[in-house]
């Protein structure tokens, strides 16, 4: 029995639907951008923290904290096993690879508040990612990647002032790419006592 391999993007041949070979738009759901968009950041906290050898946990119920993220190496002298927890938010505000050493994200000052407190037993860190306006340039895939746009950058708020009535501009540095050696570094500083 012969198999069809697909064609790129899993289109059977034949079912293309147009003349010039090119691709038609595909027929996406009608799940809220924001809703979509939480999703994606998700699938990119799971990707970094595979890559880093990490294990995830999601805190039911939610209390303002999305993720907890694990990171077991005999080297850590805190503890076999280290835990940060991660606040992930997603805009299409800012435009990719932003230049500078900073750009603003709002947050409101509750979510502020509890990624600011100090001292914590735990620390966390809030996770940005910039995506495209429309969902259509969010992923790529090829037979040798997935390209997944645009990226995501990280920061501790520890200590950070509430400064606005309901919602404070934070500063996030462009140096702090999120990706799997950023989160090994991290848990690495944390895993000797220190802070991410």
């Amino acid at each position: 029995m012969a198999l069809t391999r697909p064609e790129p993007g899993g289109a059977l041949p034949g079912r293309t639907g147009a003349q010039d070979g090119a691709r038609p738009a595909p027929l996406r759901g009608t799940l809220a951008t924001t809703a979509c968009m939480e999703t994606l950041q998700v699938g990119y906290l799971h990707a970094v923290a595979a890559a880093a050898g990490c294990s995830l946990s999601q805190p039911f119920p939610d209390n303002g904290i999305d993720w907890q993220v694990n990171h077991g190496a005999p080297e850590h002298t805190v503890d076999d096993e280290v835990t940060i927890k991660v606040q992930l938010k997603a805009t299409y505000q800012v435009a990719p690879a932003p230049p500078g050493p900073t750009f603003g994200f709002t947050l409101d000052n509750e979510h502020l508040v509890k990624l600011a407190r100090t001292p914590v037993a735990v620390h966390k860190i809030l996770v940005v990612m910039l995506v495209p306006r429309e969902r259509d340039q969010w992923l790529a895939a090829g037979h040798d990647r997935l390209d997944l746009r645009h990226c995501c950058y990280w920061t501790n708020l520890a200590g950070h002032p509430v400064t606005g009535r309901r919602r404070t501009t934070v500063r996030i540095p462009t140096t702090r790419i999120f990706d799997d050696r950023a989160l090994c570094e991290i848990m690495t500083r944390v895993g000797s006592g220190g802070t991410p």
